[in-house]
């Protein structure tokens, strides 16, 4: 069994009278893991309070109470790619992630992901994702590797001043009248809960999208999220007619199936670029990773 060494943070939402147990809370926030298997976390002390403490079948529900847990899992797969350093000093690691590896634990990972790998590597146990990418995606990552100057860089990515880019190949069976084009509706967490939809309302998301060639049906894109929402620009690519080869959630789910190393998802956290709050100095760093082209 594959358990994480560091622990996992949840936080029980407002919720109207009567409460419901902590017990009934996580098995409805993780479906998957299951009733009998809290209850025997719980049991066991591995499920704590924000001080550390093991909390009990009896502790009581309250909303905005953070709880602390430890991932297992029965059995990890192993992802049989590697990762690349590209960038390292005594604030900032910056990264590039293959395909179908998480940046995080989560799901039926643990171990797996980009951030324990690096840990490892590195020997570095404070180190923090500053941003994410999705398990399919590949690409550029960065990393706060000190507490003290943490903020400051988590606040580039608050105030939109790293400017990200990402490349796709996509279905394009036809040569569209534009080439480019300005993507910004309203995301929001769909169903299942792993995809994201479309809602009328305010726009939260903003995406420029351009097609630079085009190969029989397969266009080739350069992507610009203005934000950040989760699989933003496989949302608003799929929205334009341009499913992004390979994708399995969007604009339809595909069923479930294992992973095909062999056809990832064609998408790649290109590049990001910022001035650096501690030095003022530009900085860019750019993945080696290249789509099939022809």
């Amino acid at each position: 069994m594959a358990i994480s060494s560091t622990h996992s943070t949840v936080t029980m939402p407002a919720a109207e009278r009567p409460y419901p147990s902590i017990l009934e809370f996580l098995d409805r926030r993780f479906p998957r893991i299951g009733n009998c298997c809290w209850r025997r976390r719980i049991s066991d002390g591995k499920v704590l309070d924000a001080g550390g403490t093991p909390i009990t079948a009896d502790t009581a529900y309250l909303p905005h109470m953070r709880l602390l847990y430890f991932r297992e899992v029965a059995q990890e797969r192993l992802i049989p790619f590697t990762e690349k350093i590209l960038f390292l000093d005594d604030h900032l690691l910056v990264a590039c992630k293959p395909h179908f590896l998480p940046v995080i634990p989560g799901g039926g990972y643990v171990n797996e992901c980009l951030l324990n790998r690096l840990r490892a590597s590195t020997g570095n146990t404070d180190l923090v994702p500053l941003h994410r990418i999705d398990r399919e995606t590949a690409g550029i990552v960065m990393f706060s590797v000190n507490r003290a100057t943490r903020g400051l860089y988590s606040r580039l990515f608050a105030d939109g001043l790293i400017e990200k880019s990402y490349q796709a190949l996509a279905e394009c069976s036809h040569y569209p009248d534009k080439r480019d084009w300005t993507v910004e509706n309203r995301v929001v967490k769909g169903n299942p809960w792993f995809r994201m939809m479309i809602v009328p309302g305010q726009p939260n998301s903003c995406s420029k999208i351009r097609l630079t060639d085009i190969s029989g049906a397969i266009g080739r894109f350069d992507l610009f999220p203005v934000t950040g929402k989760t699989h933003q620009l496989r949302i608003h690519m799929g929205g334009l007619g341009f499913r992004i080869l390979n994708d399995r959630y969007y604009p339809d789910l595909q069923p479930e199936q294992p992973d095909d190393y062999e056809n990832p998802l064609r998408l790649i956290a290109k590049t990001v670029r910022f001035r650096d709050p501690l030095n003022g100095k530009n900085m860019e760093f750019c993945s080696e990773r290249e789509l099939p082209w022809q």
